[in-house]
């Protein structure tokens, strides 16, 4: 296995349309990297300019020791599994998993050896001699997943593959995706546009938008501490909730803004002016109209989920505040409500550059 650099890697289409703009990643030996934004947002034109599939504008892209920016795909030594399974329909599953070994001209005992043990990890065995036509969506996956596997790649790159597949077995998939790599110990880079398996599956979390690279960090360090506006409101279900207002420095440190006036902390306060204030729902928690919460708010949908309930309210002039309550609570469409907001679990933005304050 290999370490991916990126090195400022620009992207731009005759047209005029860039893609990826001075794009910088070091992806270390080992480990599984997820490239995360909505659609758009060139994280798939990235992965394909590592896999060579396309052409670099700009930049360097080093694979282990070697500068492969030139090279096409063939000569990188990385495996790729697409959306799409791509399977040879006329071909049983051990013809499929072991059909790059024989376009390579291995010996027939290495590809014998390879395929049943790519397909004893996969749980294929059993359906080695069936063609695809046979096998269920999350298996033809699997066939795919193994293709890749028994080629002994330097790195693995995976291009939305469980996109295709129902819930159920989406889950199941990312949940043997995650036990391969830890197995396998391979430098993987995944895309997504689910934050769901990039939270999961992610040694690290690369956030794309527009083309580009927003933040990147271990999961719960994008959860906890988000760069931007952007990442804030990407990251998380549901996302985040942001007020917009203004910091006041006269007696204290104070956020004031739709129906909503909250004390802050010196280190929130350093820069007095127009704000977004963004908390979580999940941080957020409901009281009795007549408490002393900062915030009140009429319910007007609830979202039963069976261990929580997600809360919508109207409050001042945020027309959708979410709240995140236990399934035990009782709330009714039309109740109002105070909503207590814990000052340590508040995050602010400067609203002409989208960072976040106190980062």
């Amino acid at each position: 296995m290999a370490r991916v650099v990126l090195e400022h890697v620009h992207k731009s289409y005759p047209n005029g349309f860039v893609a990826a703009r001075d794009v910088s990643l070091d992806i270390e030996d080992g480990e599984l990297l997820v490239l995360v934004g909505p659609s758009g947002s060139g994280k798939s034109t990235v992965l394909r300019m590592i896999a060579g599939l396309e052409k670099v504008t700009s930049g360097r892209i080093l694979i282990g020791d070697r500068d492969v920016t030139e090279l096409p795909p063939q000569a990188r030594d990385v495996a790729m599994v697409f959306q799409s399974y791509a399977l040879y329909p006329h071909l049983t599953v051990r013809e499929n998993l072991g059909f790059g070994l024989a376009v390579r001209r291995q010996p027939p005992a290495i590809i014998k050896e390879r395929v049943e043990a790519a397909a004893e990890s996969l749980g294929l065995t059993a359906m080695l001699n069936r063609k695809p036509a046979q096998l269920s969506g999350g298996q033809r996956q699997r066939v795919a997943l193994g293709r890749a596997i028994v080629r002994d790649p330097l790195a693995f790159l995976f291009d939305e593959p469980l996109s295709n597949l129902d819930a159920q077995l989406r889950s199941d998939t990312r949940t043997e995706l995650a036990r391969l790599h830890l197995r396998l110990k391979a430098t993987m880079v995944y895309v997504t546009h689910d934050q769901v398996e990039a939270m999961t599956l992610g040694t690290r979390v690369a956030v794309m938008h527009e083309g580009v690279l927003q933040q990147v960090a271990p999961p719960m360090t994008l959860y906890r501490e988000p760069a931007n506006l952007f990442v804030a409101g990407f990251i998380g279900s549901p996302g985040m909730n942001f007020v917009r207002g203004t910091v006041r420095r006269a007696d204290g440190c104070m956020f004031e803004g739709s129906a909503l006036s909250l004390p802050l902390s010196p280190l929130d306060g350093e820069a007095a002016g127009d704000v977004a204030l963004g908390v979580r729902p999940q941080a957020l928690s409901l009281v009795p109209s007549g408490n002393d919460a900062p915030w009140r708010g009429t319910v007007f949908l609830v979202e039963a989920l069976g261990s929580e309930q997600i809360v919508h309210l109207a409050a001042g002039d945020v027309k959708d505040l979410v709240v995140v309550v236990p399934a035990e609570q009782r709330v009714a469409i039309g109740d109002e409500v105070g909503i207590h907001v814990p000052a340590n679990a508040v995050h602010l933005f400067d609203v002409r550059t989208g960072m976040r304050l106190g980062a």
